[in-house]
């Protein structure tokens, strides 16, 4: 995984400080040019006699902050010292107007200097240096202004209305300084974000595009593992009434049917290989392959015999010797041989059964009947039990018999309105209630019925039913 690298506190940070403050500063400069000039009303009725001198200093402060504004860009005013202007020409215009004051006006125009540090600290953006040398020289010029023109004591001064002006003044400058280390840790922590988000996006499409090269492998698995399984045109000459449910969990099945036909006999089995996915599917491949060989190869028909043989080639295949901890990887499986000619079914079985259903009478409507012949308990490959030799099942057919070989995906599968197993009590009902339906209506019922029993969730596990009309 790529590692998230932090963002250079340096650059971009600083970059999108400036935009914001560049913003902020150019409302409070828009507002000083308007407003300020129209305080002179104010001016007028608190010191009627010198007002024109204070509508001059208010439209040289209005004028040089409507400069700066314009041509900015042009001389290149950084966004403090643009907003340095306003600010400490309203200051030095406030200084040089308490100069002149008595103790009732300076009461009342204490209020444009709280308004002017209050407004500054609200919407004002810059380093704490610049709100040092604005309240240094805003100091500065009161003392100075104060001793050319005042005839008030600095205890009147004080009193009414200067040190309510200076808490201010330092408590704006405190609030500044608050007001851009939040912004700063705000923007550094929306750039991370955004890096962040870049590196997620770009790991999000490296995943992506793994994913899709998994999952173009594996439906290419999926073409190779129907490319193995036997062929329909071989289907409908063995078993022409017959039906194959084959339902896959993910793209590739651990589940697979098998059949051919060897001296004279019909064989046809439904395994279920540990796992499902791509591990099912690998151990599948061995099981076909391993099948050909047995039958289609050596000749042995006879169906116990065709287990003891794949348990053995499994157990050497995957260099299983019974040690605690190893894998027992390996496979259940239901496997028959018929014989057309004599109507006799020979069976075998690896943990799972065959199911028999049979009309009790000739007469139409009769109930038919289901028998279960178990397998042995005991799987391809090895397991913590003793491994016996499989038993090999004899059955007499009639006509119109079912043979029905699974695995346990179906039984198993979760849904309903409980969002419980379909169970193998209903299993069997199903089939029951399906007897006389054709091969095609069958695999129609039973596709249905289980999509249906799923519902919203997720299929459990591989899905195998075969339906075989004698």
């Amino acid at each position: 995984m790529t590692e998230q690298k932090a963002v250079p506190e340096t650059v971009d940070w600083q970059s999108e400080m400036t935009r914001i403050a560049t913003k902020h500063h150019v409302i409070v400069c828009w507002v000083a040019i308007v407003l300020d000039p129209l305080w002179f009303v104010s001016d007028y009725y608190t010191i009627p006699e010198q007002w024109k001198d204070f509508l001059i200093i208010r439209l040289a402060v209005a004028l040089f902050t409507l400069f700066a504004v314009y041509f900015r860009k042009k001389i290149k005013i950084s966004t403090e010292a643009l907003i340095f202007i306003p600010v400490f020409g309203i200051a030095i215009q406030n200084a040089y107007m308490w100069s002149f004051m008595d103790v009732p006006m300076l009461q009342k125009h204490a209020f444009a200097y709280l308004a002017l540090f209050i407004g500054a600290g609200m919407l004002v953006l810059w380093k704490p240096i610049w709100s040092i040398v604005v309240l240094s020289l805003t100091l500065l010029a009161n003392i100075v202004f104060l001793n050319m023109f005042s005839k008030l004591p600095l205890q009147d001064i004080l009193i009414n209305g200067g040190l309510l002006v200076g808490t201010v003044a330092l408590f704006s400058g405190v609030l500044i300084q608050s007001r851009y280390s939040l912004t700063k840790k705000e923007i550094i922590a929306r750039l991370k974000l955004i890096e962040s988000n870049k590196i997620l996006e770009h790991q999000k499409n490296i995943i992506e595009e793994k994913n899709k090269d998994i999952t173009d492998s594996i439906n290419y698995a999926k073409k190779i593992q129907e490319a193995i399984l036997p062929s329909v045109a071989l289907k409908q000459k063995l078993f022409p009434d017959a039906f194959i449910l084959f339902q896959p969990r993910d793209i590739v099945s651990g589940d697979f049917y098998w059949y051919s036909e060897k001296n004279g006999r019909k064989i046809i089995a439904a395994v279920d290989c540990t796992g499902h996915g791509v591990p099912g599917a690998f151990m599948s491949m061995i099981g076909n392959a391993f099948l050909n060989q047995i039958v289609n190869e050596k000749g042995i028909i006879k169906p116990s015999e065709i287990l003891n043989q794949l348990r053995e080639l499994i157990i050497e295949a995957l260099k299983q010797s019974g040690a605690s901890g190893e894998n027992q990887d390996g496979m259940d499986i239901s496997l028959l041989s018929i014989d057309n000619e004599s109507g006799i079914v020979e069976f075998a079985g690896a943990n799972n059964p065959l199911w028999i259903i049979r009309n009790q009478t000739q007469e139409a409507n009769s109930a038919p009947s289901l028998t279960e012949i178990k397998g042995n308990k005991q799987p391809i490959g090895i397991y913590s039990g003793p491994a016996t030799p499989f038993t090999n099942h004899e059955i007499q057919l009639n006509t119109g018999d079912s043979l029905y070989l699974f695995t346990d995906g179906f039984a198993d599968q979760m849904g309903g309105p409980l969002g419980k197993k379909y169970k193998y009590k209903t299993f069997k009902e199903l089939v029951l209630s399906t007897n006389d339906d054709t091969a095609v209506q069958r695999e129609a019922v039973f596709s249905k019925t289980a999509k249906d029993w799923k519902g919203e969730l997720d299929q459990t596990d591989d899905i195998l039913v075969i339906g075989i009309k004698v």
